[in-house]
């Protein structure tokens, strides 16, 4: 089978959001080259998997992003579709840098290797670490708690900056009986996480019916079901239960539209973890927060982006 592959050079702010672009278009995965992983300090406590060859990164200050789309004759207005989706963003604020766009025809099977050897197993907090299904991994310790995803099969790899704040966020927050609201789970990686720290109920909502049956997918490899529940919602309409823990790794602007709704549905005392949030919208984020009935409780940052940590009074 042919496949395109679609080459979108843009900045590292825009990743997400053209991300889900692309996925909502129908690619079943991405691929991101970002030269800042070249000069970005990891912590040594985790250990590193393997050394990052410069050749394979863009020049600096670029970001290249590739997704695979079958080739068919609605190509060309699913491109033209995309790049009007990505001009959009400009209305959010969001700096696309050059915006330039490359389409190639590969193979099948060039698809899989393209996107698969930039996944790799990799520990991202004290207790977790995240696997690829096709990955053979041994535990390091007996605590170690492991993620299988497999990210050809919705948005989300678990291991992007907002992602992984959100794990070190649950895993300091979550405690055992805990019910906990992942609004717009994707791949199902933090509902994922929840239940492996001891929840005792979590609900994944997500709109898009491909991140929900992923999420479900995902949640059955992990042996989590029993635990997770995944509905496809708009937000948290309909959901009337107050949850102990409320986490949302969503688009600041999405943040910012039901700050009032969440507040609603954290029982007092709880928490509120919020992510996918841009430097620049880091103190318009937590004002909205705080004029919902939230006190900030902690604030953290990893490269470009920002999670904020919020409990109701």
């Amino acid at each position: 089978m042919k496949w395109s592959e679609i080459s979108i050079q843009t900045t590292n702010e825009a990743v997400e959001p053209i991300s889900h672009i692309l996925h909502e278009a129908g690619a079943s995965g991405v691929v991101i080259e970002d030269p800042f992983e070249l000069i970005r300090e990891r912590e040594d406590r985790f250990g590193e998997i393997y050394a990052l060859n410069p050749h394979d990164y863009p020049e600096e200050g670029v970001v290249i992003i590739k997704a695979y789309l079958p080739v068919n004759s609605f190509l060309a207005e699913t491109a033209e579709g995309i790049t009007e989706s990505i001009k959009n963003l400009a209305n959010y604020n969001i700096d696309v840098g050059r915006n330039e766009m490359n389409i190639t025809e590969v193979n099948e099977e060039d698809w899989a290797t393209a996107w698969k050897q930039y996944y790799n197993p990799v520990k991202i907090s004290e207790k977790f670490t995240i696997v690829p299904t096709w990955e053979q991994y041994e535990r390091v310790s007996t605590d170690e708690l492991i993620i299988e995803l497999d990210p050809g099969m919705a948005f989300g790899t678990g291991t992007h900056p907002t992602t992984v704040m959100c794990l070190q966020a649950l895993e300091r927050y979550v405690q055992a009986d805990d019910y906990v609201v992942d609004v717009g789970t994707g791949s199902g990686v933090l509902s994922i996480g929840a239940a492996l720290l001891g929840a005792k109920r979590v609900t994944a909502l997500d709109l898009d019916e491909v991140a929900v049956a992923a999420a479900k997918e995902n949640i059955q490899l992990n042996k989590v079901e029993d635990t997770v529940t995944v509905l496809q919602n708009n937000l948290l309409d309909g959901i009337n239960e107050q949850a102990d823990i409320v986490v949302a790794n969503i688009l600041a602007e999405v943040i910012l539209s039901f700050t009032d709704d969440v507040a609603k549905k954290v029982k007092p005392g709880g928490c509120f973890i919020s992510s996918g949030i841009i430097g620049q919208k880091k103190e318009q984020v937590k004002e909205a927060v705080k004029a919902a009935g939230f006190e900030i409780e902690e604030t953290m940052l990893m490269e470009d982006w920002v999670a904020i940590i919020a409990r109701k009074q």
